[in-house]
């Protein structure tokens, strides 16, 4: 629920998606990235993960939400940083 919260209060800072983005821009959105993409894997190593044993799905929604909101923080940054988003 406090990502949820986290990620509306900084989303209505930034334009609507209509696609994909590069992800690219400022250091601070750049790292931003890098972890999203970290979160990423380790939430699609975490649902391997529980085909062989149990693992609470608290878990994965966790790190799903944690990703989401690295994402939304990273677009935050380049656009705080005055960098454009690129569009895929």
């Amino acid at each position: 629920t406090a990502f949820e919260k986290l990620m509306d209060r900084y989303d209505a800072e930034l334009p609507p998606l209509k696609g994909f983005i590069l992800r690219c821009g400022t250091k601070g959105a750049s790292a931003l990235h890098l972890a999203c993409t970290v979160c990423r894997r380790a939430e699609r190593k975490t649902v391997s993960l529980g085909r062989q044993v149990s693992v609470a799905p608290i878990v994965i929604k966790y790190v799903n939400r944690l990703s989401d909101l690295l994402f939304v923080l990273a677009r935050v940054e380049n656009k705080r940083g005055g960098e454009q988003q690129i569009d895929w």
